[in-house]
């Protein structure tokens, strides 16, 4: 007769995939819904239990995987991913259905990849379908009833309805890492579309101090202009919370005119689904919460 070996609690192993995924015990407790001391002694238990230590502190304090954290990582994956599946089986799905969500393009590569992986975890019998188009563009189908709920950036938030503040900062000038277009005259621009508040903003800059610029390229969406700013053809407007490699903000010492701040809102229509909805949309709000944390941090 074989062995037995204690049993792997799953509630454990799903706040170690967490902590793995985060690289911080704070962001992993924000979501697992314990405290970050509950957390400490969970893998405090689990190392025990395996008797290997998983995780170390890196460098600035990012916690990193052991080898025998990396070896448990994937496994832990394929296990959690086998529980869950069992647990759906047998439980019979409470809500079902499909939530149609907006959002710009340049929203959703930083954020949209987690809202939409939790929200699967906990609602697997709900669809959402994703529409990504300019703010303007999602504002007329919400107000048309083709969207349940969008994001959209600010100065197009339509009268009527409740603009739910996610994040607000500053636009900043980019350019390339690599390359120097910020000191052509005329300044070679990348801007989105022409009802992009963005590329209006950075218009007025330009002629409000006088700047000699020229419009470069143009783009149906604001991720499109990022290809000319990394070949360093061109310059754009962005936020920093969120660049793609190649790409890095204008220092203010470069030269270019201040931009003003801007928001991203959340919107509803007011016939949207209940309560789904109302899961999805404060899942989206938790998430830019935690981006704000950790910008701060």
């Amino acid at each position: 007769m074989g062995m037995t070996h204690p049993g792997l609690d799953p509630d454990l192993l799903r706040t170690f995939t967490c902590i793995a995924e985060d690289g911080s015990f704070t962001r992993a407790a924000r979501r697992v819904g314990r405290t970050q001391s509950a957390v400490s002694m969970q893998m405090q238990r689990l190392e025990a239990t395996l008797g290997q230590r998983l995780l170390s502190r890196g460098k600035g304090g990012a916690v990193q995987l052991t080898p025998h954290g990396e070896f448990l990582l994937h496994r832990a994956r394929d296990l959690l991913a086998l529980n869950d599946d069992i647990w759906n089986s047998f439980r019979a799905p409470t809500v079902h259905g499909t939530i149609r969500l907006g959002t710009p393009d340049d929203y959703a590569l930083r954020y949209l990849p987690g809202i939409l992986k939790r929200f699967a975890e906990s609602h697997p019998s709900v669809q959402v379908d994703v529409l990504c188009l300019p703010s303007s563009a999602l504002v007329e189908k919400l107000r048309e009833g083709e969207l349940d709920l969008t994001l959209c950036s600010d100065g197009h938030q339509p009268a009527g309805y409740v603009a739910e503040p996610l994040w607000h900062g500053p636009l900043t000038w980019i350019t390339s890492i690599r390359h120097t277009p910020h000191r052509l005259d005329p300044l070679p621009v990348a801007l989105a579309n022409d009802q992009c508040n963005w590329a209006i903003s950075a218009v007025r800059a330009l002629e409000g101090a006088g700047r000699r610029y020229r419009v470069a390229y143009r783009s149906a969406t604001q991720v499109g202009t990022h290809a000319p700013v990394v070949a360093g053809l061109a310059v754009t407007v962005s936020t920093i919370s969120w660049l793609p490699e190649g790409l890095r903000p204008v220092r203010p010492e470069e030269g270019l005119p201040p931009l003003p701040e801007f928001g991203i809102f959340l919107l509803r229509h007011p016939d949207a689904r209940q309560p789904v909805t109302d899961a999805l949309a404060s899942y989206i709000t938790e998430t830019f919460q935690d981006g704000r944390r950790a910008e701060a941090a």
